[in-house]
C-alpha cells in the first residue's frame, strides 16, 4: 500500500512553470504504475502523465511536449514539470499508483475518484489518493 501526498502547486500566469511533487509517506518504493492525474471546477477527473515500474511515460495529447513525469527511487517522490502553462491547466492535481498501466495514460478511465487502466492485460486501478493541489494558470 501507499499513501501519497502532492505538492507544489500554484498560481502562475500563462507561460510560466511549476515542478509538482508526490512522496510516498510510507518511505518505500514499489515499483508501481504511478499516474498524475487532474480535476478541474466542473470537470471530470482524468489522468495526465503515467510512469510506469520501467521509466516509460506516457501523456494526454494535451500537455504533451509540455509537462514531463519522473521519479526518483532513491526518495519515493514522483514530480511533474509543467512548462509553457496555459489556463486549461487550471484544476486540482492529483497523484495515485497501480499496479501497473500498460495501456498508458490515454486508457485510463475515471468514473469520479475511481480511476482504472485498462489494457489486453486487465483492469489496475489506482489507489493511494492524496489531497490533491492546486494549480491556477491565469491568462
Amino acid at each position: 500500500q501507499v499513501q501519497l501526498q502532492e505538492s507544489g502547486g500554484g498560481s502562475v500566469q500563462a507561460g510560466g512553470s511549476l515542478r509538482l511533487s508526490c512522496t510516498n509517506s510510507k518511505r518505500t518504493y514499489t515499483p508501481y504504475c504511478m499516474g498524475w492525474f487532474r480535476q478541474a471546477p466542473a470537470g471530470e477527473r482524468e489522468g495526465v502523465a503515467h510512469i510506469d515500474r520501467y521509466g516509460s511515460a506516457s501523456y494526454r495529447d494535451s500537455v504533451n511536449d509540455r509537462f514531463t513525469v519522473s521519479q526518483d527511487n532513491a526518495k519515493a517522490t514522483l514530480y511533474l514539470q509543467m512548462n509553457n502553462l496555459k489556463p486549461e491547466d487550471t484544476a486540482v492535481y492529483y497523484c495515485a499508483a497501480a499496479v501497473d498501466c500498460p495501456g498508458g495514460v490515454m486508457n485510463t478511465i475515471c468514473n469520479g475518484a475511481n480511476c482504472y487502466n485498462q489494457s489486453p492485460k486487465g483492469l489496475h486501478h489506482f489507489s493511494g489518493w492524496g489531497q490533491g493541489t492546486q494549480v491556477t494558470v491565469s491568462s
